[in-house]
């Protein structure tokens, strides 16, 4: 099981990020006080992505992070009426699938529902 994800996100980028990762179903739960001030994190059930807050622009990466929504198209519409750019993908086993980059730049795929076991 893999409980979190880290992403570097410019500081200045934080709270709209964390407000991205809230249309995508996540919540804010407080990061330990150790770190408090140099991460938020969101949470979804027992998943959590832990945005760490960077001085500088981190470079392009060609990985993703891939969450299942509870409603693809709504989450979609969301996405979309905040000023995401929505990019519809292949449905390799069924599922509506998209790519969108968090405000940070970081690749995110939405799924409707994850591949058959």
């Amino acid at each position: 099981m893999i409980h979190h994800v880290s992403l570097d996100v410019q500081r200045d980028r934080g709270e709209v990020t964390v407000a991205f990762w809230e249309l995508l179903g996540f919540s804010r739960v407080d990061p330990p006080a150790s770190i408090g001030d140099r991460a938020a994190f969101v949470e979804n059930g027992s998943n959590q992505i832990h945005l760490v807050w960077v001085d500088v622009e981190p470079a392009p990466s060609r990985g993703h992070v891939a969450v299942v929504v509870a409603t693809y198209e709504a989450t979609v519409d969301a996405l979309r009426a905040a000023g995401h750019e929505v990019e519809p993908r292949a449905q390799h086993w069924g599922s509506p699938r998209a790519y969108v980059c968090d405000p940070a730049g970081n690749l995110v795929e939405i799924m409707a529902y994850a591949p058959p076991a």
